[in-house]
């Protein structure tokens, strides 16, 4: 395959528009609006609880929003029918992989096809998952439960890739990991998006892989988009760098942390 990323169109494949959803009498997510163009990695960064998953659920009908409109490719799938919405071309790779232990490597690999009836191409793409992820092919015999953190990481991306994609979302993809395997899994996610076009939205805590990998961001603080850019500018701005990649400018006098306020609020 080339390895030219092939172009970002201007037409999102994702499209947000003040969306709200609530566990209970609890509002996660406020007034999201959100897009993520064909053919880009988009990144929502924040802390823990900030909302990002809330957002992917919503996202993928997993959660019903209170408010607000959800389009795909141009259509309404506003708290669709998940497997409605994966027949649409989405695929959500969630929090914690939740690969299915009891079956083998290979038996996960085709539970991400089964939407599919094109047997050939399938049993092809599944040979490219494992190009991208040599070890997968190592254990595809092997029950999903017996692999490690990384290796279950690794499959249910793969998983999610049998599907034939659209738009990918993909929920904390460095959560248990080292930071060897982490860098490892930024850069096949970028490679997957370079050669197949595949459109990819990711939420990370690690602000500075998910920046590096990403094309545009979005910065999510107690449910709320505070911040938005390309991900080269977000990585220039100092509330970013201090917040969210730990790093300071030189010469500035130490200061509390409780007593600095970030300029967006």
């Amino acid at each position: 395959m080339s390895s030219i990323p092939p172009p970002v169109s201007d037409m999102p494949v994702l499209k947000l528009l003040n969306v709200e959803s609530a566990y209970g009498p609890i509002k996660a997510i406020r007034g999201i609006s959100l897009q993520v163009r064909r053919g880009e990695i988009g990144a929502v960064l924040g802390s823990n609880g900030a909302g990002k998953t809330t957002i992917l659920k919503t996202i993928s009908g997993i959660i019903d929003p209170r408010k607000g409109s959800i389009e795909f490719k141009g259509q309404d799938i506003t708290a669709q029918d998940p497997s409605h919405i994966v027949q649409q071309g989405l695929s959500h790779v969630p929090e914690g992989r939740e690969v299915f232990p009891l079956l083998s490597v290979h038996d996960n690999l085709l539970m991400g096809a089964y939407t599919r009836s094109d047997s050939d191409q399938v049993a092809r793409d599944m040979e490219t998952v494992y190009t991208y992820f040599p070890i997968l092919k190592e254990r595809r015999l092997q029950d999903a439960g017996l692999l490690s953190g990384g290796q279950q990481q690794m499959l249910a991306i793969s998983r999610a890739l049998m599907a034939k994609p659209d738009l990918i979302l993909l929920d904390e993809p460095s959560l248990g990991l080292s930071p060897k395997l982490t860098k490892e899994i930024f850069e096949i996610v970028v490679r997957i998006n370079r050669e197949r076009g595949t459109t990819i939205l990711l939420v990370e805590q690690n602000a500075n892989m998910a920046l590096n990998a990403s094309d545009y961001g979005y910065v999510l603080e107690n449910g709320r988009i505070v911040m938005e850019d390309t991900c080269a500018r977000l990585r220039e701005k100092e509330d970013i760098k201090e917040f969210y990649l730990g790093l300071k400018e030189e010469g500035v006098r130490e200061e509390r942390r409780w007593k600095k306020k970030k300029n967006w609020r």
